[in-house]
């Protein structure tokens, strides 16, 4: 009687481990994955960080003390003479010299990261630490954008680096041959001389890389690599080469744009600054509703500011007095680009579809239907 007490005793004991009628007789993965903790990596995989490339490769002048910033530009060049004859005859000629006033008008650009003081606390990443270099990024693409294509330029500030090449005639559009479209009489190289400047530089859209990766020579190798081991260092004519990747490169209206950076002339009135508030309300800058009531909210609002402006001085030299055919700058482009100003002549030679064409990638807003009205209008809108 005892013997069978005892093996009910154990059999019970066996089913309370085994779960009962359950075949398992381990514990499993799934059964314990309460218990095992999951690793989560500290590091948030993204991008490289992207400068702007115009403050990288542009002539940093000394920083604005004041919203303008005025650049004495030389605009007449002194003229010499040979004096004939001798004695009371030979009266010597007289010459001057002139300077043109170009003026830098700082510009303000800004942006504001609200965020919840809950997430911050909860957070286990230095979420300020994240937003930082992109906000970095973003004034960069904001920068080059403005100053390269025109992208949202303010209306203080000249014409984009690739209208004033277009105005100046200084561009070339691609053709079969790219080693002649760059380098040959006549490429983009020569036309920045013809404005008796020199290349130093050049920025182009990143599918250059491919293009310049592909030229071949006669024999069929390739012409900016000698070899498979050692990597391909982009300079053309001794001139480097870089490819901007923060979005603002526009292959639309530019493949690549060469010519003398110590001619695009940049001012900071302020450098990117930092502030964090915690009162204050933000609104909507289109409508002007409140969206965040920090105190009320219980949040914190990171605010970004920059202030800075350029110029072209393009001074007059002994090469091209004409200062409108004269630019120290010129694109290589796949179309014909669009020019900062058209004279009613340069209308009047085109279509009605090419005038139209040239006013949607302006912005302009064509409402009238024949070619006189049609080039009225844009030449209004091109003046106000």
């Amino acid at each position: 009687m005892k013997r069978n007490k005892k093996l009910v005793r154990e059999a019970f004991d066996l089913q309370l481990f085994t779960g009962g009628a359950s075949t398992n007789t381990s514990i499993t993965r799934g059964g314990a994955e309460a218990l095992i903790p999951t690793q989560e990596t500290h590091e948030i995989i993204q991008g490289v960080v992207e400068q702007s490339a115009v403050l990288q490769r542009g002539r940093k002048l000394a920083n604005m003390t004041a919203a303008q910033y005025k650049m004495p530009v030389l605009d007449l060049l002194p003229v010499a003479y040979f004096v004939n004859g001798e004695g009371s005859s030979a009266r010597k000629k007289l010459t001057t010299m002139q300077w043109d006033k170009k003026v830098i008008y700082a510009e303000e650009i800004a942006v504001i990261v609200p965020i919840s003081e809950a997430v911050l606390d909860d957070a286990d990443y230095d979420i300020w630490g994240e937003v930082k270099p992109r906000l970095v990024e973003a004034f960069g693409q904001k920068i080059d954008g403005a100053i390269l294509f025109g992208q949202d330029k303010p209306a203080t500030w000249r014409p984009d680096v690739v209208a004033t090449a277009a105005s100046a005639g200084s561009y070339v559009k691609l053709g079969a041959d790219l080693y002649d479209s760059i380098l040959g009489e006549g490429g983009v190289i020569a036309k920045v001389e013809e404005g008796g400047y020199f290349v130093n530089g050049h920025m182009a859209d990143i599918t250059m890389r491919a293009k310049l990766r592909g030229l071949k020579d006669t024999t069929g190798q390739p012409v900016f690599k000698s070899d498979m081991q050692t990597g391909t260092a982009y300079t053309l004519d001794g001139s480097p080469m870089n490819f901007p990747r923060n979005g603002a490169f526009d292959r639309s209206k530019a493949l690549m744009i060469s010519g003398d950076f110590s001619q695009l002339a940049y001012s900071i009135r302020q450098d990117i600054t930092f502030k964090i508030f915690d009162q204050g309300v933000v609104q909507d800058p289109a409508t002007g509703e409140i969206l965040y009531n920090l105190m009320q909210n219980d949040m914190v609002a990171l605010r970004a500011v920059m202030r800075l402006g350029w110029e072209i001085p393009n001074p007059i030299n002994a090469l091209v007095p004409d200062k409108e055919k004269r630019c120290p700058f010129a694109i290589l482009t796949t179309s014909e680009p669009v020019k900062s100003s058209y004279t009613s002549e340069e209308l009047n030679a085109m279509t009605i579809d090419q005038i139209k064409g040239i006013a949607a990638a302006k912005g302009y807003t064509v409402t009238k239907t024949t070619k006189a009205e049609i080039i009225a209008e844009f030449l209004a809108t091109q003046g106000s």
